[in-house]
């Protein structure tokens, strides 16, 4: 007993109700996927510009916060120099031992800077092994 087919009167066995073809129906889908890729692609643009442009200003904020910060240190090592006047220093020396201080933090922080450049070296073992390449090649393609 033979299975009736699910077709309409005019299709053949195995075709779409419709009347599309299979090779019609992959071509729309890809169609579809396509749009749907670059409708996602769109929403990232979206989404990623309005983030970069918050990080940006989240940014540009902490940068006049640490330009505030370091104008403001100003008066905090003048109000130093104030405290020690108050406590009987002569002004002179007062604000004296407040640069001798700042100078012997600024002769540390650069000591132990020039320590760290000097560790910085070049990349020792890519360039060896570059130049190996290079030999390598010279001798068995003939070029040198």
């Amino acid at each position: 007993m033979a299975m009736p087919s699910r077709t309409n009167g005019n299709a053949p066995a195995g075709a779409p109700a419709d009347g599309q073809s299979i090779g019609d129906l992959v071509s729309d889908a890809s169609k579809h996927v396509s749009t749907l890729i670059q409708g996602e692609i769109e929403l990232a643009k979206l989404e990623l510009r309005s983030s970069v442009k918050n990080a940006g200003t989240g940014a540009g904020m902490f940068a006049g916060a640490v330009v505030l910060l370091v104008f403001s240190l100003t008066f905090l090592f003048i109000s130093i120099a104030e405290g020690l006047v108050a406590l009987g220093v002569p002004r002179w020396l007062a604000y004296f031992l407040v640069f001798l201080v700042l100078a012997i933090v600024v002769a540390v922080l650069v000591w132990l800077g020039m320590k760290k450049v000097k560790r910085v070296k070049g990349p020792e073992r890519t360039i060896a092994t570059s130049r190996e390449t290079v030999e390598y090649l010279k001798t068995n393609t003939h070029l040198g």
